[in-house]
Formats: C-alpha cells, structure tokens, sequence
C-alpha cells in the first residue's frame, strides 16, 4: 500500500472511532514508524510502505484508536523545542507549563541564586528541571513521589546533558526536607485537576491513559496546592519567588490561599495571577519576605 493511501485509511479509521484530528495522528503515527518527517511523508507518498512498517502502523492505529495519546504510542513528546521521553508514569508536557517556564525565565533575573538550588516540586518528566538547567545553567533539586517518574526524569536530563546539575528526591512534595533547607526559587506544576472533572469531564485520552497521582488535586482540585501553601514559606529564602501553575478557573481560591498564609515571621508580597495565552489564569508568582515591623 502506498504511503498517501495509507494516510487516508488510517485517518478514517481514527475519525470514525471519534479522535480529533484524524489525519494529523495518522501521519505522526506513520512518520514515526518509518522515522520520516511530514513533508518526507508528502514528498514520497507514491511509495509503496513494507510488511513491517505497515503492520506497526495499524497496531498503532487501533491503541490510538482506542483513545491512548500519541506521545505515549511513540514514547516522545516535544515539549520547549526539545524531544522529552514520555510514557503512562507522568504527564505529557503541555503548552501550559511552557508558559510557566516562559514567566520564570521572564523572572529570574530578580532570584538570588547564589543562595542555593532552585527546587522543581512534582517533576514528573523533569521538562522544567531541564529547561532551568539548560537555560539559565541552574542547579535544581527535582522532587517527585514516583519513583517510575524520577526514572524517567532522569533519562531525560542525561539525554539533554544536564544530569550533573540536576539532583532528584523521591517524596511527597517537601517531607524529605527539613526546615533548614531554602530554596531561591520553587517551580511547580501539582496535581489541580478536581476529582469530579477526572471521573466525568476529561476526555477519554487523558482520564483513562494519564496517571492519577499526577492529576488528582482531590475533590475541589486544591488539595496539594493547600499543603503546597501551607510549607512553601518555610523553604524560600527570603526574597525567593514561587512560580506555580493551576487550573484556569482555580485564579480567586489560589489567590486567597497564598495571601492569607503566614509562616512565623514570613510572608507572601506581590501575589501575582499571570493569564495565559488564551487569556485564562494560569500562574501564580509570588515572593517571599519578613515581616515589616
């Protein structure tokens, strides 16, 4: 069967089983079978496809079929301009936390970082970990209770040659450090998505393919970020900022968490609600300080 040929069919066979955007994940799926690019694909579509590619193909067809994301079919998913392993142990990467990462590095020049590593909180596939690393040559300390997803995060920093700086903990968000340990700056992306909306309104993709652990902020979504809240001051240096993602409708509930939290003689100043690119709250920043008395 021809490669142009073989793109249509297996575009119907994924429209017709409900997947948006049919023809763009036949051609992904293809394109990896036979590691040629889309205009490759273009180019030589008169080109009869081999026994052994066309019979990857349409198993890949039928578990994509059966709704399991793409990235998690070819283990890959772009994320900052850069390849990222990913499978069903973490999230796949989204646009989202690209604008997280966009608004530390927009930030950044205002950490001391002289005074330690930076902390990247639920690092899942270690995306921010290795952007940190990779953009503005930071030591990161890379917390995540799955010890699947630290593998991985691991694979990917030594992949993008940034495991010297990168050190991973195992542990739920900050329970394996003590008091002591400061940070000049926390980056986050928790679970916040609310147990009700995993149960009934995400689509099958990622209800049924991406992990719980790393979805479920508990029956209002905020679970995490309320534990997130209540210890983050004890770990920021003073005048070290907390870049956190969360869900867009989650803006007003975060906002008062973190401007009502008070820890001993520190506080939060200059609580900021950043909106995303489709104008939706997004990221919240804030910075670390003593009391003024």
């Amino acid at each position: 069967m021809e490669i142009a040929r073989l793109l249509e069919e297996g575009g119907k066979i994924l429209a017709d089983s409900g997947v948006e955007d049919a023809a763009t994940d036949a051609r992904l799926l293809l394109g990896h079978c036979m590691q040629m690019s889309r205009t490759e694909l273009y180019l030589y579509g008169r080109n009869r496809v081999g026994s052994a590619d066309l019979e990857r193909f349409f198993a890949y067809i039928r578990r994509r079929s059966a709704r399991e994301p793409v990235a998690y079919i070819t283990g890959e998913q772009e994320f900052w301009s850069l390849p990222f392993e990913v499978n069903s142990s973490v999230l796949i990467p989204r646009p989202e936390t690209e604008f997280l990462l966009e608004t530390v590095l927009g930030n950044v020049s205002a950490v001391d970082r002289s005074q330690g590593c930076c902390l990247d909180l639920c690092c899942g596939s270690g995306v921010i970990a290795v952007v940190l690393a990779r953009e503005i040559n930071a030591r990161v300390t890379a917390v995540d209770q799955s010890p699947e997803a630290l593998r991985l995060a691991r694979r990917n920093c030594r992949r993008h040659g940034v495991d010297d700086l990168v050190a991973f903990v195992g542990a739920d968000l900050f329970e394996a450090f003590s008091k002591e340990v400061v940070f000049p700056l926390i980056v986050t992306n928790p679970p916040y998505v609310s147990s009700v909306e995993i149960d009934s309104a995400l689509q099958p993709e990622v209800a049924d393919y991406e992990p719980h652990l790393a979805l479920d902020g508990g029956s209002d979504g905020l679970s995490l970020i309320r534990r997130i809240a209540d210890r983050t001051l004890a770990h920021l240096t003073p005048g070290g900022m907390l870049f956190m993602e969360f869900g867009c409708t989650q803006g007003e509930a975060v906002t008062a968490l973190f401007t009502e939290t008070v820890q001993g003689k520190r506080f939060f100043e200059n609580i900021e609600i950043l909106k995303d690119y489709s104008g939706r709250d997004r990221v919240l920043c804030g910075k670390a300080n003593f009391y003024r008395e």
